[in-house]
């Protein structure tokens, strides 16, 4: 058991570290004000493996590059 939960430990640390949260700069959708992200994501697949997933514009994580079809949500599920 203690086994299975540092090697879980392990493959978060890793793949926080490989997909690693940089600070960004997003736009709310009002598009007047910007908001400091500490939170990006080169994909949706980093993104879950982080927990997140249906970020809305303006929330942590949320990029335009993650929301494909323009709807104001990523890594829609």
């Amino acid at each position: 058991m203690k086994r299975i939960l540092l090697l879980s430990l392990a493959i978060f640390l890793i793949g926080s570290l490989s997909f690693g949260a940089k600070s960004t700069k997003t736009k709310k959708q009002t598009g007047t004000k910007t908001t400091k992200s500490k939170v990006s994501f080169r994909s949706c697949k980093a993104a879950r493996a982080a927990g997140y997933s249906n970020m809305k514009r303006g929330e942590p994580g949320y990029s335009k590059n993650l929301d494909r079809d323009n709807d104001g949500i990523a890594c829609e599920r």
